[in-house]
């Protein structure tokens, strides 16, 4: 039995007639952006229909980068917090151990004016006292160590950037270590400027500070680490020669909690031994030990671990400290989960004279040009170490310049004019001063040079030691160009003040002449002879 040949045609012009209504539907879908890509509007009746788009290239509201609540601050407890919590305490704060007391004093460093690399990229004060000018004193002149607090992503990780950063400055304006290293942390083996071996400790970074218990999570201090001994845990940290002068190291210091009685043992150079009876209390603890030269220094908790709180160690030189506070994956708001009182008190410790804020970069993306909110947040960070570390001057370092891939290759990220606009109006806004790295990094050649240069990872976002140097030394530049000035104003104003004495001087001769020559001889001097 034959059946009969079925007709298509009208199936075949209900299919059309539908796919046309979807197509004209979709002419009518504004542009969007998925992913950072910008996707144009779908006209297939283009000579029919027109639209206006002017409301859509208008600048988009900022979207949610970050949950704002999450990090949200009250300033005013922060300040009476700190006010509370770093009163005089009757307990012993610091121990001591004096193999050898350092009484040479620092001497006046003269800056070069010869520079690392061939364009400057100044720094921009904001600030109406000039902290930054008042940094650069110092630097210059300070008998004693002067101080500096790294603050930053992944792009400072492991001690990138801040090893060369250390070591010139260093060399420039003397001192010596490998600055804070901590108690335990599992990226202490990419860390090439000192060796840390920690044994018996539970550790928690603060980006997972959900998962610390609730005496660690409201204990946290900038370094973004805190560790929890078990009875017996011990750290033992070690100089190596990755930089120059990482072995002039005469101070070692030691910070922790304490709320209850604890031992610690201490040993020097794997030679000498010395315990600490530690009466219990909440306030930070530090234990200063000084010699003719620390190689190494092992911490080991004897008793009284329950609650037991260890940060870490700095290890230092009469002269210039850097302090590299690397935090992955922070945006620079997590500071706001640490605990002022911890960081207020470390501060009254050691005396912060600059703090560097390194974020942005986990902030930023492709096709987002309004920062806004984030500006705040930036805003709230300043002043925060401000309240924290109110004897340091704040640097907010300009986002690193970033690629993305498209279709004609790697191009530089069109987000990044904006974050540093966004950035340099909040140092302004909050009396900071401003580095835009991006433009440092551009003069070198920008990140697909980097990337060539064998100075950059693949994934042209992160420098690797080699980029890190190249930051570093014009960012040293920079700080030298401002020290430069200094020193110049200081001299001119000593040269000033000298010529005045002198004409002081001068006068007070000519008067002290007067008084002391015979009156009847100025008087016989023109009289007439007869």
């Amino acid at each position: 039995m034959n059946t009969p040949g079925k007709d298509y045609t009208h199936h075949s012009w209900l299919a059309a007639a539908a796919l046309i209504a979807v197509l004209v539907a979709v002419s009518f879908i504004p542009p969007q952006s998925v992913g950072g890509v910008k996707l144009r509007r779908a006209n297939i009746l283009s000579d029919l229909l027109s639209f206006d788009d002017a409301e859509a290239a208008e600048p988009a509201a900022e979207p949610a980068l970050f949950d704002e609540e999450e990090f949200h601050i009250d300033m005013a407890a922060v300040a009476e917090r700190i006010e509370a919590d770093t009163t005089p305490r009757e307990v012993q704060i610091t121990y001591e151990w004096l193999l050898a007391q350092d009484t040479a004093r620092r001497e006046r460093a003269v800056p070069d004016s010869a520079r690392f690399v061939a364009t400057l990229t100044p720094i921009e004060d904001f600030s109406d006292s000039g902290r930054i000018r008042a940094f650069c004193d110092t630097l210059l002149n300070a008998p004693r160590p002067v101080r500096i607090a790294f603050l930053g992503d992944s792009f400072v990780e492991g001690d990138i950037l801040t090893a060369d950063l250390r070591e010139r400055l260093q060399s420039a304006y003397s001192g010596g270590g490998a600055g804070f290293a901590p108690m335990a942390s599992p990226l202490t083996a990419f860390r090439r400027t000192v060796k840390t071996q920690s044994k018996g400790w539970t550790t928690y970074n603060i980006m997972q500070r959900k998962a610390a218990p609730a005496r660690l999570r409201e204990n946290f201090y900038v370094s973004g680490w805190v560790s929890q001994p078990a009875a017996g845990a011990s750290t033992r940290w070690e100089s190596t020669d990755y930089r120059k002068r990482l072995d002039s190291c005469t101070t070692a210091r030691v910070f922790f909690l304490s709320p209850r009685d604890s031992r610690v043992e201490v040993t020097l150079n794997d030679a000498q031994r010395r315990e600490f009876d530690i009466a219990g209390d909440d306030a930070v603890r530090q234990i200063a030990v000084s010699a003719p030269r620390v190689r190494s220094l092992a911490f080991k908790v004897l008793s009284g671990a329950e609650d037991f709180v260890g940060y870490g160690a700095v290890f230092e030189g009469r002269g210039v400290v850097v302090d590299n506070y690397s935090v992955r994956s922070n945006n620079g708001q997590a500071m706001f989960w640490t605990n002022p009182s911890v960081n207020a008190q470390i501060n009254a410790h050691a005396g912060y004279d600059l703090v560097i804020l390194q974020y942005g970069l986990n902030i930023m993306q492709t096709g987002v040009h309004n920062y806004t909110n984030y500006a705040r947040q930036i805003e709230k960070m300043v002043v925060y170490v401000q309240q924290c570390f109110p004897t340091a001057a704040v640097l907010v370092l300009g986002v690193s310049d970033r690629s993305v891939k498209t279709d004609a290759g790697f191009e530089p990220m069109d987000a990044i004019p904006y974050m540093l606009d966004y950035q340099r109006g909040a140092a302004e806004n909050t009396g900071a001063a401003f580095w835009p790295t991006c433009d440092a990094m551009r003069s070198l050649g920008g990140m697909e040079q980097f990337v060539a240069n064998g100075w950059a990872g693949k994934d042209y976002t992160h420098i690797n030691y080699a980029g890190g140097r190249r930051v570093a030394w014009s960012l040293v530049d920079a700080i030298n160009a401002g020290a430069y000035e200094a020193h110049a104003a200081a001299e001119a104003a000593r040269i000033r003040r000298q010529a005045e004495q002198a004409v002081l001087d001068s006068v007070r001769l000519l008067k002290i002449d007067r008084e002391l020559r015979p009156v009847s001889a100025i008087g016989n001097l023109n009289t007439p002879r007869k």
